[in-house]
């Protein structure tokens, strides 16, 4: 029985190159494809060699509905429009769609949410199991503590990443909100100036650093007078997401139509 075949979206940005490489050197899958925007440079090239190395027999393309017609599975790291784009034209191929872009919108999502009734969507802020066990201290701890402990999601990234909360740290943000039984829509602070006044009692708050080449850093501080619990995920290889994802597509295979995330993928 022949492997089930990925295709890659945003093939040249850095989670493309590093899905590309994983997928190569999986035993478990095979890539048949991978797509880039219309106009880019690598397309109609081979993508092993657009990466600096050996050919790999998959030449980069702009249709993404002819890739994914000969596909069992996407993963995309993309924009939230490209992906919306994707979700439609994944389900119409049937092929799982793994979705590790952020900085969707209530727009983007309901679209997402359209098309998961017809094929698997795995959607996550982030796949690596570091940060989805993290996700789930988060809620537990916050479930122990009451409002007197305030929260606080610090999250560092590279100076490239162009969102803000990072897709990681609304993760964890739903999470406190959730073991709190709040609203994170209610509840939530993002980035403070000038003078703000006092914290509000049980506010959420998040603050965000970019710079240098930060793969990811994630805090999740609980504060309380005269004591503090910080919880911490540090990721120092991008290899992770990319492992995490190739494990979403394959997982995918036999599902029943729907929305899923990674700790459906890891069984916590």
């Amino acid at each position: 029985m022949d492997l089930p075949g990925i295709v890659v979206t945003g093939a040249s940005g850095r989670m493309g190159q590093m899905l590309v490489k994983g997928i190569t050197a999986s035993d478990k899958a095979r890539l048949v494809a991978c797509v880039e925007r219309a106009g880019h440079a690598w397309i109609g090239r081979d993508v092993g060699e657009c990466m600096g190395g050996a050919p790999l027999g998959v030449t980069v393309t702009d249709d993404p509905l002819e890739a994914f017609a000969k596909a069992q599975a996407v993963i995309d790291f993309t924009a939230p429009a490209a992906t919306v784009e994707f979700a439609a034209l994944a389900a119409q191929a049937r092929a799982v769609h793994v979705i590790g872009t952020t900085g969707l919108e209530a727009a983007h999502l309901a679209k997402i949410d359209a098309a998961s009734r017809h094929a698997v969507i795995v959607r996550a802020g982030n796949m690596s199991l570091g940060v989805n066990l993290l996700v789930k201290l988060t809620q537990k701890v916050a479930a122990a503590l009451d409002a007197d402990w305030d929260i606080e999601v610090i999250e560092a990234h590279h100076r490239m990443k162009v969102d803000a909360p990072s897709g990681t740290a609304l993760m964890l943000g739903q999470a406190a909100a959730e073991g709190r039984g709040v609203s994170l829509e209610d509840a939530r602070v993002s980035g403070r100036d000038g003078i703000t006044g006092a914290r509000e009692r049980g506010t959420i708050g998040f603050s965000a650093i970019r710079g240098g080449d930060i793969v990811g850093e994630h805090d999740v501080l609980f504060a309380a007078d005269g004591e503090r619990i910080v919880l911490r995920h540090v990721a120092t290889d991008r290899t992770i997401f990319a492992r995490g994802a190739i494990r979403a597509a394959l997982w995918g295979q036999g599902q029943k139509p729907g929305q899923y995330d990674m700790m459906d993928v890891l069984g916590l």
